[in-house]
C-alpha cells in the first residue's frame, strides 16, 4: 500500500464538488448523473496501480476538517455512490455532497486500511504515511466551498424594460436579486440604458460598456466602417455605402449626378437615418438629394444617408430582417458570443421595389417592429413560425427546406458580426480607459448588442445597424381600443430573450472557473494555439444541473486565426492611448502629438516638426467642424487614424495603403519596444543607486557629512535624489504628463 500513489479527481457538473481522479487515467467523458442513493459511496478505480481498489471517503465540512482513521461511523451516512472505470465515470450524486456539512471517508476495500491524505486546492488528494491518522483540510479549500454556497447577487434597480426577463433568469439560476439595490457591493449590476446609470460602482460587473451608446450612433458607426472599408474593401462590403450629412452633402449630390449621367435608366434609392434615431423614428426614403427634408432648429441635425437594398430575400412575399443578439464578454482579451436563436421581424405589406409612388409606404420598406406593430395587418402569434415576429430558427428551417445552404448563411453572419465588432472596439477602448483608468478601482464590463441584419436575394447578409440597447421586453403591444395599447405576454420574445439573458449571466458568473485565454497580439497574422473555449466546456455551478445547454456560442477568440489580421486600427488605437498622458483624457494635445512623432522617430528633413504642427492643426480643425458638439479640444481617435494614414502615405509612397499602415505600425511598435527596454534598464540602475545611497546614509558606513544625521539634511538629500531621478526620466514621459 505504501508503494501505491493514489490520486483521485472527479468533476461532477451538477451537485458534486471536486472529488478526485486517478493519476494517469484519462477521464474526458461526460459524467452521467444518477439519482441519489442511500448507500455509502463506493469508488472503484481501474488502472495500472489500483485495478480492484475501492475507496470510501468521509470528510468533515469545516474550515479545518479532519480525515478519520476508522470508517465505522460512515456506514450509516446518506451519501452518494461513485464508480470510476478507466476513463468512464458514473456517479450517484446527492445534492448536498458539495456543501461544507458533508463528510467523506477514504478506505481501501479488502485491506481494512484508511487512505490518509489532505485536500489540495485543486481538489486532489495527496497520500500521507499510514501512521498519520489526522490531516487538516486547507483553509483555502474551505473558503472556496463557502463561496460556492453563496448565491450570486444581482442589482436590478436600473434594469428598466429588461426587468421581467431578468427576474425569470435570476429565478432559474437560483441567484439573489436586489430590486432596490443595496449599500453593499453586488456581483452584477444590470443597467437598462447606460453604463453611467450608477456612478458609484467600484467593483463587480456591469452589463454596459462606457461609450457604447456613442460609438454605435449612426455617424460614428459609419465612420468606423468606412475606415475598415478603406483598408479591407472586400472584407467589409456587407455595409452599405454611406454619406454623413450635412458635411458630405456635396459629395453625395455629385455621386448621384454622376451615376445618372452614366446610365439614365438607373434611379437608385437611398434611406435617410437620423444620427440619434431609434425604433424607426425619422427614417424615410429618397431618390434625389432635393427630397431631403430640412431639419428644424437653428443648428442642422446630422444624419446618415445609405444605399437602399432593393432586392431583399422575401418570405410569404414580405420583407424581413434578423435581430441577432451578440454578447461582448470582454474587450481585453476580446471575447464575442453569438446567440444561436434570434428573432425575425416582418413587414406587414407585400414588398414591391421602390418607386416614386410607394416610397412613403413604411409598412412595405421598413422592418422595424415599433413601426409595423401599429399596422392593421400586424399578426400577433403564439407560434414561433407564424405571425409578424418569428424565431430565426423557424425561418432558417423554411429556407433549408427549399435547398438553401444554411451553414453557409450562418457562417457569413458570424463573419459579419466579428468584423463589425473589430471595427468598433478601437474607439470603445478609448472610452473604457477614460472611465475606468488602468490601476484604479472599477467594475468590469460586458454587454448584449442587437445586430439588425438583412438577407439579400442572393443570401448575402447586409448589416443595417447595431443597437446598443436592444429591447429585451418579453411582452408586446396590443391595441385594446382605438389608440389605447397594453402589453401582453409574447411567447416568441420570452423564448429568445430569457435564454440570452440567463446564459449571459451564466457566462459572467464570478464563481465560474474561467479557462485561461492565450491570444496573439492584436493585428498579428499568426495563430499560435487553437483556443478550446466552447461555453459548454466551462465548469458549471451546482445549481445549473436542470438548465439547458448554453444558447450562446463563442466565435472569438475561437476564430482568431481567420480574423486577427483585421485588427490594424486597434493597434493604431493602442499608440493613441499610450500618448494620451493624463488619465481620463480622450484627445491628444499638440505636445502629445509631437511627442508621438519624436518618440517613434517619424520626423526627418522632409517632414520637420513645423510640418507636424501644421498637420495637427489642419486635421483637428476639420474634425472639430465635423463634430461641433464636442466638449473637448484636441485630436480624437478618428482624427489620429487619419493623421496616421497620412504619415504612412508620406513615408511609404510606393506601397498599397494596407501595407503602408502595417509597415508604419511595425516601425512605431519597434521604436516603443526599444525605448521601453532602455527605460527599464535606467529604472533598475537608478533604483540601485538610490538604494545604495540611502543605505549608506542610514547605516553611516560611508557618510562623509555628519549633518546628514539630522532630519532636515536628510529631507534635502532625498529631494535632490528625486530631482536627479526626474532628470534621468525620458523626455517623452515628461511631455506626456505635462500634456
Amino acid at each position: 500500500m505504501s508503494d501505491n500513489y493514489v490520486k483521485v479527481q472527479v468533476e461532477l457538473m451538477k451537485s458534486l464538488g471536486e472529488v478526485g481522479e486517478k493519476e494517469g487515467v484519462d477521464t474526458e467523458e461526460q459524467v452521467p448523473m444518477s439519482p441519489p442513493s442511500a448507500d455509502p459511496p463506493i469508488i472503484t478505480i481501474s488502472g495500472r496501480d489500483a485495478s480492484n481498489t475501492s475507496i470510501t471517503c468521509k470528510q468533515r465540512g469545516k474550515s479545518r476538517g479532519r480525515l478519520l482513521k476508522d470508517d465505522k461511523n460512515s456506514s450509516g451516512k446518506n451519501v452518494p455512490d461513485l464508480s470510476l472505470h478507466g476513463s468512464g465515470v458514473s456517479a450517484h450524486a446527492g445534492k448536498n455532497l458539495n456543501r461544507l456539512g458533508q463528510e467523506r471517508t477514504l478506505h481501501m476495500t479488502g485491506t481494512g486500511k484508511i487512505l490518509q491524505g489532505k485536500s489540495e486546492n485543486n481538489g486532489n488528494y495527496v497520500t500521507n504515511h499510514p501512521s498519520q491518522n489526522i490531516q487538516e483540510v486547507s483553509r483555502e479549500e474551505a473558503l472556496k466551498l463557502a463561496r460556492k454556497r453563496r448565491p450570486v447577487t444581482v442589482d436590478t434597480a436600473k434594469a428598466k424594460t429588461s426587468l421581467e426577463a431578468l427576474k425569470i433568469s435570476i429565478k432559474q439560476l437560483k441567484w439573489k436579486e436586489f430590486p432596490l439595490g443595496r449599500r453593499a457591493p453586488c456581483d452584477i449590476y444590470w443597467h437598462g440604458v447606460s453604463f453611467h446609470d450608477n456612478e458609484n460602482i467600484v467593483s463587480g460587473q456591469v452589463n454596459k460598456f462606457p461609450g457604447m451608446i456613442e460609438m454605435l450612433r449612426k455617424i460614428n458607426m459609419s465612420r468606423a466602417m468606412r475606415t475598415m472599408q478603406e483598408l479591407f474593401p472586400d472584407e467589409y462590403d456587407f455595409y452599405p455605402r454611406s454619406w454623413i450629412l450635412p458635411e458630405e452633402y456635396q459629395q453625395f449630390s455629385t455621386q448621384i449626378r454622376m451615376v445618372k449621367e452614366k446610365d439614365a435608366t438607373l434611379n437608385p434609392t437611398f434611406i435617410v437615418k437620423p444620427d440619434g434615431g431609434s425604433q424607426g423614428d425619422g427614417i424615410y426614403l429618397i431618390r434625389d438629394p432635393s427630397e431631403l427634408k430640412v431639419m428644424a432648429g437653428s443648428q442642422a441635425k446630422q444624419f446618415v444617408v445609405q444605399e437602399y437594398i432593393h432586392k431583399p430575400l422575401l418570405i410569404d412575399k414580405l420583407k424581413f430582417d434578423i435581430r441577432l443578439y451578440v454578447l461582448i464578454k470582454s474587450m481585453e482579451p476580446l471575447e464575442i458570443y453569438i446567440a444561436k436563436e434570434g428573432l425575425t421581424r416582418f413587414c406587414t405589406e407585400p414588398y414591391q421595389e421602390p418607386s416614386q409612388k410607394n416610397l412613403t409606404h413604411v409598412f412595405m420598406h421598413l422592418t422595424n417592429y415599433s413601426l409595423n406593430v401599429h399596422s392593421g395587418n400586424f399578426v400577433h402569434s403564439d407560434s414561433q413560425n407564424t405571425g409578424s415576429k418569428r424565431t430565426l430558427s423557424s425561418v432558417l428551417y423554411r429556407l433549408a427546406a427549399k435547398g438553401v445552404d444554411i451553414k453557409r448563411v450562418w457562417s457569413d453572419i458570424i463573419a459579419l458580426v466579428i468584423k463589425t465588432v473589430i471595427a468598433v472596439v478601437p474607439e470603445l477602448k478609448v472610452y473604457y480607459q477614460a472611465d475606468i483608468p488602468p490601476g484604479k478601482p472599477g467594475p468590469t464590463c460586458f454587454q448584449i448588442l442587437g445586430f439588425d441584419i438583412l438577407l439579400m436575394k442572393n443570401l448575402k447578409p447586409v448589416l443595417l445597424e447595431v443597437n446598443s440597447n436592444p429591447s429585451m421586453r418579453i411582452e408586446h403591444e396590443q391595441e385594446i381600443s382605438p389608440g389605447v395599447f397594453e402589453y401582453v405576454p409574447s411567447p416568441v420574445d420570452e423564448e429568445v430573450k430569457v435564454g440570452v439573458i440567463r446564459d449571459t449571466l451564466r457566462l459572467m458568473d464570478p464563481f465560474l472557473k474561467k479557462p485561461s485565454i492565450s491570444q496573439p497580439r492584436s493585428g498579428g497574422t499568426e495563430h499560435t494555439e487553437e483556443i478550446p473555449m466552447e461555453a459548454e466546456t466551462q465548469d458549471r455551478s451546482p445549481d445549473e444541473g436542470s438548465l439547458p445547454s448554453l444558447c450562446l456560442k463563442q466565435v472569438y477568440p475561437k476564430y482568431t486565426k481567420q480574423f486577427n489580421y483585421l485588427r490594424l486600427v486597434e493597434r493604431t488605437a493602442a499608440l493613441f492611448i499610450r500618448f494620451l498622458g493624463v488619465k481620463g483624457n480622450m484627445r491628444l494635445g499638440p505636445t502629445a502629438f509631437r511627442t508621438f512623432i519624436r518618440t517613434c522617430k517619424l520626423s526627418n528633413s522632409n517632414f520637420t516638426m513645423a510640418s507636424v504642427d501644421i498637420l495637427y492643426i489642419d486635421i483637428t480643425r476639420r474634425w472639430s467642424g465635423a463634430a461641433p458638439d464636442s466638449r473637448e479640444a484636441g485630436m480624437g481617435l478618428q482624427a489620429f487614424v487619419e493623421a496616421f494614414f497620412i504619415l504612412a502615405g508620406r513615408r511609404f509612397k510606393s506601397l498599397p495603403l494596407r501595407e503602408q499602415i502595417v509597415t508604419l505600425l511595425e516601425l512605431c511598435e519597434a521604436q516603443l519596444e526599444a525605448q521601453s527596454s532602455v527605460e527599464d534598464r535606467r529604472s533598475v540602475s537608478c533604483s540601485r543607486m538610490h538604494t545604495r545611497a540611502v543605505k549608506s546614509q542610514t547605516l553611516g558606513h560611508t557618510t562623509t557629512n555628519p549633518q546628514l544625521s539630522s532630519p532636515a539634511p536628510l529631507r534635502r538629500a532625498a529631494s535632490q535624489d528625486y530631482r536627479l531621478h526626474q532628470k534621468l526620466k525620458p523626455r517623452a514621459l515628461r511631455a506626456n504628463v505635462e500634456n
